[in-house]
């Protein structure tokens, strides 16, 4: 192959964008994949793990159509029990840039799901449901703590879930660290798929503000509410500042992208104020960022 050639497959292993999603049995592998479709990908399931290689191999010298290309991976498949963070390691030593995506879910949520269905988990065998998620999670657990995304869906119904990614994955990505700020409510929840987490709920809360209650924080008098109390400005600029500095050590990591939660009591006024200025503050400084206001309706 000559030097030319070689140059050719590295900008076709470059410019191919590929997720590979795996996680959790009964967590929403499927919806995530159907999100994938919804916004340009070519979805390949149930692609046992030795395939992947050649799989990727097929796609960057494919055609436009699969130049954003997708996998799922579960434990259906018996080659799935071998080293998936290995495959991935392979893929990106061999010039690949995969974005590998993770979906959980609580067990009791995953046990009220399969009750719903009325199936058995892929590895209970003669055992008890909860026998095979453990099993289960015992398998993935290296490929979770290697994942590029983690979605949580414990507190998600399908279509917020797949709001979720479309956003996600709705643009090409940018070779550079790409930033999703969540706002939440502390009442329903922690986000555990944030890799950083805020608490803004030392700022006054507009809903004791009878002309503001109904509105959220993208209303721009709730807004100039939340960002005029004492200490919220000085919030913003050191947490913005704080991403930032963060920026080149996950680059160099090979981290891809980062969730940052934003918190108050409903998820309804101050979080969402915060977020949307943080978020601004984000692509200002360059680095793509979308904003998911997970409890701000709930209300």
């Amino acid at each position: 192959m000559t030097p030319t050639d070689n140059n050719t497959q590295e900008n076709r292993q470059n410019a191919l964008e590929l997720v590979i999603v795996t996680g959790i049995s009964g967590g929403g592998r499927s919806t995530v994949a159907r999100a994938l479709e919804n916004v340009g990908y070519y979805v390949i399931d149930n692609l046992p793990e030795a395939l992947v290689g050649q799989a990727a191999a097929l796609a960057a010298e494919g055609g436009p159509e699969v130049q954003r290309s997708a996998m799922v991976l579960d434990v259906r498949s018996l080659a799935f029990m071998t080293d998936l963070v290995g495959v991935i390691d392979e893929l990106r030593s061999n010039g690949f840039r995969p974005t590998l995506v993770f979906v959980d879910a609580d067990d009791d949520v995953i046990i009220r799901r399969y009750e719903k269905v009325r199936r058995a988990h892929p590895l209970q065998g003669d055992g008890a449901l909860l026998d095979g998620i453990t099993a289960e999670r015992r398998l993935l657990e290296p490929a979770k703590e290697s994942a590029d995304m983690l979605f949580d869906t414990s507190l998600l119904n399908e279509n917020q879930l797949r709001s979720r990614v479309e956003e996600a994955f709705l643009a090409p990505s940018t070779p550079g660290l790409q930033f999703t700020v969540m706002s939440f409510g502390f009442k329903y929840g922690i986000p555990r798929d944030a890799d950083y987490l805020a608490d803004v709920r030392f700022l006054p809360n507009p809903y004791w503000v009878p002309e503001l209650r109904e509105f959220t924080g993208q209303n721009p008098e709730v807004s100039k509410y939340v960002l005029s109390r004492p200490g919220a400005e000085d919030f913003v600029d050191s947490y913005s500042n704080l991403l930032l500095k963060t920026v080149p050590g996950f680059e160099r990591e090979g981290k891809r992208y980062i969730t940052v939660a934003i918190g108050c009591t409903g998820g309804k006024h101050r979080s969402v104020a915060i977020t949307e200025e943080l978020a601004s503050r984000l692509n200002e400084s360059g680095y793509p960022t979308t904003v998911q206001n997970r409890d701000a309706g709930r209300e």
